[in-house]
């Protein structure tokens, strides 16, 4: 499988409805197709002049709970699971509108927006997509979380998790982040916490819209979901669903392979922080022909 060349979109329009994972607020969400070189941008409909925030590192408020974005007070939470949908299935350019400050969270995955969008159709655009090219590793290490990127010629990422309970402990996973790949073995794993957290965050006034239909609650015990667990390494497979939610923040897609370990998603976005200070380390250039290895005389874009 080859990562595309060419910058895509949507067919059509298609939207859905659901749960704010933390506000516990219903929120009506529409994905539009939009044109070259518009990158996927947030259009917070239920306020006056519709403001608009796009999706980039840079825009990155709060990552406490959730990816949070905003710009001039106008934040768009829970970014995360909508985000590595599209960078999973290559989409560059959308608008996302909703009418909440809250992405809805849906069955907890990005199972039900990839669904949603592959039934819409993808379609190619007539320009080329830039990417950001490794020329050497960047890395960064506090305590026990890693985040490194190494050059490739595909987009790679490799996770590592480590939890004190039996059911998890140590996991990894690895995939190449291409269209097929990621639908089958990342898009419907769910985000999970652990009953006694849950009970904290709830009785402070958070997560009002978790439940056991949109998380994996584990206690010491185990699954409390009644359909338990849709991959024995759930856990490991959604923490790469975040990692490709967070990298895609990059602006544009990246060619390296991501290695991280214990990280989430303030250090997944402390590691975007050093990737721009670290320009000397990468550059930016189309491709030719799928499967193209990356070279300096291919077209550049200064950034």
């Amino acid at each position: 499988m080859t990562t595309p060349i060419f910058q895509r979109t949507l067919t059509k329009a298609v939207g859905c409805s659901g749960i704010g994972l933390h506000s516990g607020k219903t929120v009506n969400l529409t994905l539009k197709p939009a044109p070259v070189n518009h990158g996927i941008k947030f259009v917070r409909k239920d306020l006056p002049d519709n403001p608009c925030i796009p999706a980039r590192f840079n825009c990155v408020v709060d990552t406490s709970l959730a990816t949070v974005i905003g710009s001039d007070g106008v934040i768009v939470s829970t970014i995360e699971h909508l985000m590595a949908c599209l960078a999973g299935l290559s989409i560059d350019n959308v608008i996302v509108e909703l009418d909440s400050y809250e992405v809805p969270v849906m069955d907890g995955s990005a199972g039900p927006f990839t669904r949603m969008i592959l039934d819409a159709g993808i379609q190619e655009l007539e320009a080329p997509r830039h990417f950001f090219i490794l020329k050497e590793p960047i890395e960064l290490e506090e305590d026990d979380k890693f985040v490194g990127a190494y050059p490739d010629d595909t987009f790679k990422i490799t996770c590592h998790i480590d939890f004190e309970h039996p059911l998890i402990r140590n996991q990894s996973y690895t995939i190449e982040v291409v269209d097929r790949i990621f639908e089958s073995e990342i898009s419907s794993a769910r985000t999970f916490g652990f009953l006694h957290e849950v009970e904290y965050m709830k009785s402070y006034g958070l997560a009002r819209g978790g439940s056991l239909d949109n998380a994996v609650v584990v206690d010491e015990k185990g699954v409390l979901n009644e359909e338990g667990l849709r991959f024995e390494d759930e856990f490991v497979r959604h923490k790469l669903l975040d990692c490709v939610g967070d990298f895609s923040l990059l602006g544009i897609p990246i060619l390296g392979h991501i290695i991280t370990r214990k990280s989430g998603h303030a250090f997944n976005h402390a590691f975007l922080e050093r990737f721009f200070q670290q320009k000397p380390s990468w550059y930016t250039q189309t491709l030719q022909e799928p499967g193209d290895l990356p070279s300096k005389t291919a077209k550049s874009l200064a950034i």
